[in-house]
Protein backbone atom coordinates (compact mmCIF):
# COMPACT_ATOMS: atom_id res chain seq x y z
CA UNK A 1 0.00 0.00 0.00
CA UNK A 2 1.27 3.44 -0.58
CA UNK A 3 2.28 5.87 2.13
CA UNK A 4 1.09 9.27 2.26
CA UNK A 5 2.59 12.08 3.56
CA UNK A 6 0.40 15.29 3.68
CA UNK A 7 1.72 19.03 4.05
CA UNK A 8 -1.09 21.09 5.94
CA UNK A 9 -2.88 22.92 3.27
CA UNK A 10 -5.15 25.68 3.89
CA UNK A 11 -6.89 26.16 0.47
CA UNK A 12 -8.79 24.15 -2.07
CA UNK A 13 -6.19 23.24 -4.83
CA UNK A 14 -7.53 24.32 -8.84
CA UNK A 15 -4.13 22.38 -9.86
CA UNK A 16 -2.46 19.41 -8.98
CA UNK A 17 0.94 18.49 -10.03
CA UNK A 18 1.78 14.77 -10.25
CA UNK A 19 5.29 14.05 -10.69
CA UNK A 20 6.55 10.23 -10.08
CA UNK A 21 10.15 9.92 -9.44
CA UNK A 22 12.83 7.03 -8.74
CA UNK A 23 16.36 7.64 -7.54
CA UNK A 24 15.83 10.92 -8.53
CA UNK A 25 17.83 12.65 -5.05
CA UNK A 26 19.59 15.15 -6.51
CA UNK A 27 16.56 16.95 -8.81
CA UNK A 28 13.70 17.43 -6.16
CA UNK A 29 14.90 20.38 -4.16
CA UNK A 30 15.85 22.25 -7.54
CA UNK A 31 12.29 21.18 -9.29
CA UNK A 32 9.74 21.16 -6.29
CA UNK A 33 11.10 24.77 -6.48
CA UNK A 34 10.86 25.37 -10.20
CA UNK A 35 7.34 24.11 -9.81
CA UNK A 36 6.74 26.68 -6.94
CA UNK A 37 7.96 29.41 -8.38
CA UNK A 38 5.97 28.69 -11.93
CA UNK A 39 2.49 28.70 -10.28
CA UNK A 40 2.70 30.87 -6.85
CA UNK A 41 0.99 33.59 -7.34
CA UNK A 42 -0.93 32.37 -10.49
CA UNK A 43 -2.69 29.08 -9.76
CA UNK A 44 -4.07 27.74 -6.72
CA UNK A 45 -2.27 24.74 -6.29
CA UNK A 46 -1.01 21.50 -4.72
CA UNK A 47 2.56 19.53 -5.66
CA UNK A 48 1.78 15.65 -5.46
CA UNK A 49 5.76 13.81 -5.79
CA UNK A 50 5.03 9.61 -5.99
CA UNK A 51 7.82 7.96 -4.68
CA UNK A 52 8.03 5.07 -6.93
CA UNK A 53 10.28 2.80 -4.27
CA UNK A 54 13.48 4.56 -4.45
CA UNK A 55 16.68 3.62 -2.93
CA UNK A 56 18.87 6.49 -2.52
CA UNK A 57 18.25 9.55 -0.71
CA UNK A 58 14.86 10.49 -2.81
CA UNK A 59 12.46 10.09 0.61
CA UNK A 60 14.96 12.40 2.82
CA UNK A 61 15.27 14.92 -0.13
CA UNK A 62 11.51 14.63 -0.29
CA UNK A 63 11.36 15.27 3.68
CA UNK A 64 13.35 18.30 3.04
CA UNK A 65 11.25 20.15 0.24
CA UNK A 66 8.05 19.47 2.39
CA UNK A 67 9.89 21.60 5.11
CA UNK A 68 9.87 24.48 2.27
CA UNK A 69 7.18 24.03 0.19
CA UNK A 70 3.71 23.71 2.23
CA UNK A 71 1.92 23.08 -1.03
CA UNK A 72 3.61 19.69 -1.37
CA UNK A 73 2.65 16.44 -0.45
CA UNK A 74 4.48 12.92 -0.92
CA UNK A 75 3.38 9.52 -1.30
CA UNK A 76 5.58 6.84 -1.49
CA UNK A 77 5.29 3.08 -3.08
CA UNK A 78 6.97 0.57 -0.77
CA UNK A 79 8.39 -1.53 -3.86
CA UNK A 80 8.63 0.10 -7.39
CA UNK A 81 5.26 -0.43 -9.94
CA UNK A 82 6.92 1.42 -12.42
CA UNK A 83 5.59 5.41 -13.77
CA UNK A 84 1.80 4.37 -14.86
CA UNK A 85 1.21 3.31 -11.45
CA UNK A 86 3.09 5.93 -9.90
CA UNK A 87 1.31 8.71 -12.11
CA UNK A 88 -2.40 7.22 -11.21
CA UNK A 89 -1.40 7.21 -7.21
CA UNK A 90 -0.60 10.57 -7.96
CA UNK A 91 -4.19 11.50 -9.54
CA UNK A 92 -6.16 9.54 -7.50
CA UNK A 93 -4.43 11.35 -4.20
CA UNK A 94 -5.10 14.71 -5.67
CA UNK A 95 -7.57 17.08 -4.33
CA UNK A 96 -7.46 19.31 -7.29
CA UNK A 97 -9.28 18.83 -10.27
CA UNK A 98 -7.27 19.65 -12.94
CA UNK A 99 -3.76 17.22 -13.44
CA UNK A 100 -0.54 18.61 -14.73
CA UNK A 101 1.72 15.04 -14.83
CA UNK A 102 5.44 16.14 -15.54
CA UNK A 103 8.58 14.21 -15.06
CA UNK A 104 10.97 13.92 -12.30
CA UNK A 105 14.40 14.45 -14.20
CA UNK A 106 14.24 17.99 -14.84
CA UNK A 107 14.21 18.02 -17.90
CA UNK A 108 10.38 19.13 -18.85
CA UNK A 109 10.47 22.90 -17.63
CA UNK A 110 7.78 23.42 -14.89
CA UNK A 111 7.50 27.57 -16.28
CA UNK A 112 5.27 25.74 -19.50
CA UNK A 113 2.63 24.68 -16.81
CA UNK A 114 0.52 28.38 -17.15
CA UNK A 115 0.43 27.94 -20.69
CA UNK A 116 -1.34 24.37 -21.14
CA UNK A 117 -3.44 25.08 -17.99
CA UNK A 118 -4.79 28.54 -19.89
CA UNK A 119 -5.60 26.01 -22.75
CA UNK A 120 -7.70 23.51 -20.85
CA UNK A 121 -9.53 26.46 -18.70
CA UNK A 122 -10.28 28.10 -22.40
CA UNK A 123 -12.91 24.86 -22.71
CA UNK A 124 -16.11 25.44 -21.55
CA UNK A 125 -16.47 24.03 -18.10
CA UNK A 126 -18.65 20.86 -19.43
CA UNK A 127 -15.62 19.99 -22.47
CA UNK A 128 -12.79 20.05 -20.11
CA UNK A 129 -12.76 16.62 -19.10
CA UNK A 130 -12.88 15.95 -23.11
CA UNK A 131 -9.62 17.17 -23.76
CA UNK A 132 -5.72 16.56 -23.24
CA UNK A 133 -3.05 19.15 -23.72
CA UNK A 134 0.07 17.61 -24.58
CA UNK A 135 3.64 19.30 -24.21
CA UNK A 136 5.34 18.71 -27.51
CA UNK A 137 9.33 19.00 -27.08
CA UNK A 138 10.04 20.48 -30.58
CA UNK A 139 13.72 21.42 -29.78
CA UNK A 140 14.77 17.82 -28.04
CA UNK A 141 17.72 18.10 -25.82
CA UNK A 142 18.62 14.50 -25.75
CA UNK A 143 21.24 12.47 -27.74
CA UNK A 144 21.09 11.58 -30.89
CA UNK A 145 20.21 8.04 -30.20
CA UNK A 146 17.82 9.15 -28.00
CA UNK A 147 15.86 11.22 -30.05
CA UNK A 148 15.70 8.60 -33.35
CA UNK A 149 14.60 6.18 -31.24
CA UNK A 150 11.69 8.36 -29.94
CA UNK A 151 10.96 9.55 -33.27
CA UNK A 152 10.55 5.93 -34.56
CA UNK A 153 8.25 4.86 -31.32
CA UNK A 154 6.06 8.19 -31.93
CA UNK A 155 5.84 7.01 -35.93
CA UNK A 156 4.74 4.04 -35.05
CA UNK A 157 1.87 4.59 -32.51
CA UNK A 158 0.82 7.82 -34.21
CA UNK A 159 0.29 4.90 -37.67
CA UNK A 160 -1.42 2.83 -35.25
CA UNK A 161 -3.37 4.40 -32.86
CA UNK A 162 -4.23 7.49 -34.82
CA UNK A 163 -3.68 9.40 -31.55
CA UNK A 164 -2.93 12.68 -33.50
CA UNK A 165 -0.17 13.40 -31.35
CA UNK A 166 3.14 14.46 -32.08
CA UNK A 167 4.97 13.88 -29.10
CA UNK A 168 3.16 11.59 -26.70
CA UNK A 169 6.23 10.42 -25.09
CA UNK A 170 6.07 14.20 -23.45
CA UNK A 171 5.70 13.85 -19.66
CA UNK A 172 3.92 17.31 -19.25
CA UNK A 173 1.13 16.97 -20.20
CA UNK A 174 -2.72 18.42 -18.71
CA UNK A 175 -6.30 17.04 -18.11
CA UNK A 176 -8.90 16.69 -15.84
CA UNK A 177 -9.17 14.22 -12.82
CA UNK A 178 -12.60 12.82 -13.96
CA UNK A 179 -10.95 12.20 -17.46
CA UNK A 180 -7.97 9.69 -16.05
CA UNK A 181 -9.87 8.06 -13.50
CA UNK A 182 -12.27 7.24 -16.86
CA UNK A 183 -9.60 5.93 -18.56
CA UNK A 184 -8.37 2.00 -18.73
CA UNK A 185 -5.16 1.44 -16.34
CA UNK A 186 -2.63 -0.60 -16.97
CA UNK A 187 1.53 -0.68 -17.42
CA UNK A 188 3.05 2.08 -19.89
CA UNK A 189 -0.69 3.42 -19.88
CA UNK A 190 0.91 7.05 -19.47
CA UNK A 191 2.65 6.53 -22.79
CA UNK A 192 -0.78 6.39 -24.68
CA UNK A 193 -2.87 8.98 -22.90
CA UNK A 194 -3.97 10.99 -25.73
CA UNK A 195 -4.97 8.04 -27.68
CA UNK A 196 -7.14 7.23 -24.69
CA UNK A 197 -8.52 10.34 -25.05
CA UNK A 198 -9.81 9.98 -28.14
CA UNK A 199 -11.03 6.61 -27.31
CA UNK A 200 -13.61 8.24 -24.81
CA UNK A 201 -14.72 10.92 -27.31
CA UNK A 202 -12.22 13.26 -26.32
CA UNK A 203 -9.61 15.36 -28.35
CA UNK A 204 -5.99 16.19 -28.13
CA UNK A 205 -4.27 19.76 -28.15
CA UNK A 206 -0.09 19.88 -28.65
CA UNK A 207 1.56 22.81 -27.48
CA UNK A 208 4.90 23.48 -28.06
CA UNK A 209 6.81 22.97 -25.15
CA UNK A 210 10.58 24.19 -23.89
CA UNK A 211 12.88 20.91 -23.36
CA UNK A 212 16.10 20.81 -21.40
CA UNK A 213 19.35 17.95 -21.28
CA UNK A 214 19.49 16.26 -18.17
CA UNK A 215 21.87 18.19 -15.76
CA UNK A 216 21.65 15.30 -12.74
CA UNK A 217 21.19 11.81 -11.95
CA UNK A 218 20.93 9.04 -14.79
CA UNK A 219 17.94 8.01 -16.86
CA UNK A 220 15.87 5.13 -15.91
CA UNK A 221 14.39 4.74 -19.62
CA UNK A 222 17.18 3.36 -22.41
CA UNK A 223 16.77 2.92 -26.07
CA UNK A 224 15.26 -0.21 -26.24
CA UNK A 225 13.05 -0.06 -23.89
CA UNK A 226 11.71 2.89 -24.97
CA UNK A 227 10.87 1.47 -28.49
CA UNK A 228 9.61 -2.09 -27.30
CA UNK A 229 8.54 -2.45 -23.66
CA UNK A 230 5.30 -1.38 -24.86
CA UNK A 231 4.72 -3.40 -27.61
CA UNK A 232 2.14 -5.37 -26.09
CA UNK A 233 0.56 -2.36 -24.90
CA UNK A 234 0.16 -0.48 -28.44
CA UNK A 235 -1.45 -4.13 -29.69
CA UNK A 236 -4.07 -4.00 -26.21
CA UNK A 237 -4.84 -0.33 -27.11
CA UNK A 238 -5.79 -0.68 -30.63
CA UNK A 239 -7.96 -3.61 -29.51
CA UNK A 240 -9.63 -1.07 -26.41
CA UNK A 241 -10.33 1.16 -29.37
CA UNK A 242 -11.70 -1.22 -31.39
CA UNK A 243 -13.79 -2.40 -28.49
CA UNK A 244 -14.99 1.19 -27.76
CA UNK A 245 -18.70 1.76 -27.71
CA UNK A 246 -19.45 5.69 -27.53
CA UNK A 247 -22.68 6.93 -26.85
CA UNK A 248 -23.66 9.77 -29.01
CA UNK A 249 -23.74 12.86 -26.05
CA UNK A 250 -26.75 15.37 -27.28
CA UNK A 251 -26.20 17.78 -24.74
CA UNK A 252 -23.99 18.57 -21.92
CA UNK A 253 -25.24 20.94 -19.04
Amino acid sequence: MPQTTDAPISFEPVLAVVVPVKNEADNILPLVGEIHAALSGKHVHEIIYVDDGSDDRTPDMLREARGKYPALRVVRHRNSCGQSAAVATGVKAARAPVIATLDGDGQNDPADIPALLRRLLDEAPEARSYLLVAGWRHKRRDDGIRKISSRIANKIRAGMLKDDTPDTGCGLKVFTREAFLDMPRFDHMHRFLPALMIRRGGKVVSVPVNHRPRERGVSKYGVWNRLWVGIVDLFGVMWLQNRANLPEIESRE
